[in-house]
């Protein structure tokens, strides 16, 4: 696996830590607990996106874009880092922003997320619930293309080959740094939800032959729906890096027991798992992603799925600005 052959552009702080947390391990009193910091990534308050757009902006560079385009919900930790890098790069950058929640206070719809859209200089249009957003998306891009400028679409949460490249990388990362560190890694747990992190950490762990299970915790899809589209991606990925039919079905595993009311609501363990991480580590998690993918590692620990002395992995996905979208969730 030789990421160096792919085209990149440079737009984050890497390595990012890689740390134990010791009173959260203390408090659950179970296996070691780490954290592997990718909401230090540095691009717009950071995130795991910004692993996918270091690809995918090299792609639309490499085809001489005028503007980029992608889409998400309301409260989108990706289309607020494409926004970002859009801006640092010189580029043109239009959101197409899905309404998935049904939440209409003013700290949701203007707030996190939105709010730093609009500061790095984006375009956007929202769109109701229900409809083929990637189609939507495309439908514009073509009406900037019949006005002469050359549009590039990201899939949503950045999820597709290219975007994955960014998290084999990271596989590549938490390896070399738990060699360097002495740390035998039992499981990485995460937060999946558009596939691309998932499918390209599966990928890379199994490229490297780092043999250490890898768990999603879903955020929106049924398990058996999860578990498909991380696999489907997993073996584009996997064709792309050189090493096609190395992921196999078994390899792909997602637990969905922890989405709650639906994508982007949070569920009562989504708020405490939030609460536990900043006031045990100081450490802030959002309510779509890592809040729910913290609830399903501490729940997990709790029920004795991982056993006493193992090292867990837990990957920050970042998102933590999407909290002041939310601010009706935390009135006591």
């Amino acid at each position: 696996m030789h990421l160096a052959r792919f085209p990149r552009v440079r737009l984050g702080h890497m390595n990012t830590p890689l740390e134990l947390l010791p009173r959260l391990t203390e408090a659950l009193d179970g296996p070691d607990i780490w954290i592997k910091r990718d909401d230090c990534t540095g691009l717009s308050t950071g995130g795991n996106k910004t692993r996918k757009l270091e690809f995918l902006m090299a792609d639309a560079l490499s085809k001489n874009a005028d503007i980029v385009l992608t889409q998400g919900a309301t409260q989108s930790n990706h289309a607020r880092q494409t926004a970002a890098a859009a801006a640092k790069l010189g580029i043109k950058c239009h959101i197409l922003l899905e309404d998935r929640t049904g939440m209409n206070d003013i700290s949701y719809r203007e707030n996190g997320n939105v709010l730093l859209n609009n500061l790095h200089g984006a375009s956007m249009e929202h769109r109701g619930p229900g409809l083929d957003m990637h189609a939507e998306m495309e439908a514009v891009a073509d009406n900037f293309r019949k006005d002469g400028l050359v549009a590039y679409t990201i899939p949503g949460g950045g999820s597709n080959p290219i975007g994955a490249l960014g998290y084999a990388n990271c596989a590549q990362e938490i390896v070399v740094q738990s060699t360097e560190m002495g740390l035998e890694i039992d499981h990485i747990v995460h937060a999946t939800g558009s596939a691309g992190t998932q499918a390209g950490l599966i990928t890379g762990l199994k490229a490297l032959n780092a043999q250490i299970p890898l768990l999603g915790i879903g955020v929106r899809a049924p398990k058996e729906k999860q578990e498909e589209n991380v696999y489907n991606l997993s073996i584009e990925t996997a064709k792309k890096l050189g090493c096609d039919g190395i992921v196999k079905r078994k390899d792909v595993v997602a637990n969905c027991d922890y989405v709650g009311p639906g994508y982007g609501v949070p569920a009562e363990s989504t708020l405490e798992a939030i609460d536990v991480f900043a006031r045990l580590e100081g450490i802030l998690l959002d309510p779509v992603y890592s809040g729910k993918g913290a609830a399903g590692l501490i729940d997990l620990v709790r029920k004795q799925y991982f056993k006493r002395g193992e090292k867990i992995v837990f990957i920050h996905t970042g998102g933590a600005i999407a909290l002041a979208g939310y601010l009706n969730s935390f009135k006591s």
